[in-house]
């Protein structure tokens, strides 16, 4: 199994995960045009997906959902909170999954789970194929022992830094704004992705990939040195999933 980002921020998300003949994209927030460009540079086709997995509704993850899987053909799955709480058009073919129930598609077997987050139904993943297994987790409040067990003993993890609570602070968002991020319901601070470190098991994971940075309320060096701190290694050793390269392909 490997995985790349192809952005990773509040201007536009996505995560392309693959395993044998399986290539699936988890969300999509950017315009067609723009998804194309950023899907064929990591070598995909966007006609060789099999499938879209949606996280949830927000537009920074939705927008070009509907966009690419009507001019590829590729089948959507989502929950039926995520449907009932946007309007993504008419798709190829949409599926419903159960945030409490695995789902296999073609080679991969994903494991959906519920975050707290200001959406309908939202969820995160954890990615198997048999051997090896890759956490997803972003766009959460806080932490919960659910996730905590979904993502324990992971080989890889793709984990939410959002902000660094001081600049949120003194950062130029509206207060309505920074009481949503910095809330139980909004995104993950470097400290609380740091604390999640500490309440899992990481004695098997190999790579960790720190995401969905705020570009006015974060910096790659302050998340680097939270979780290198949190996992006993050097700063460097944490990769940091940019807005507008992503990441390229990394094996699980």
């Amino acid at each position: 199994m490997r995985f790349a980002l192809i952005g990773s921020g509040s201007k536009g998300n996505g995560t392309l995960i693959e395993h044998g003949q399986t290539r699936i994209l988890v969300d999509c927030g950017f315009s067609l045009r723009e998804s194309e460009a950023r899907l064929q540079r990591l070598g995909c086709e966007p006609a060789s997906l099999n499938a879209i997995v949606v996280t949830h509704e927000h537009g920074d993850h939705i927008r070009g959902v509907g966009l690419l899987a009507r001019r590829y053909g590729v089948p959507v799955w989502a929950t039926r909170g995520t449907v009932n709480g946007t309007q993504p058009g008419k798709v190829p073919r949409l599926n419903l999954f159960d945030v409490h129930q695995p789902l296999a598609i073609g080679d991969l077997e994903l494991q959906p789970f519920p975050v707290p987050h200001d959406a309908r139904e939202p969820c995160q993943f954890l990615f198997r194929d048999g051997d090896r297994s890759l956490g997803l987790l972003t766009d959460t409040g806080c932490s919960t022992p659910h996730i905590h067990s979904r993502l324990s003993d992971c080989d890889a993890l793709i984990l939410e830094c959002n902000h660094d609570p001081q600049m949120l602070a003194e950062g130029p968002y509206p207060p309505a704004l920074k009481q949503r991020v910095g809330g139980d319901r909004g995104h993950l601070s470097n400290a609380q992705a740091a604390q999640i470190l500490t309440e899992i098991d990481t004695g098997g994971l190999h790579y960790l990939v720190a995401a969905h940075l705020s570009d006015k309320n974060n910096t790659p060096a302050l998340a680097q040195d939270a979780l290198s701190g949190a996992l006993g290694c050097k700063p460097v050793e944490i990769e940091v999933a940019c807005q507008e390269q992503g990441t390229d392909w990394r094996d699980v």
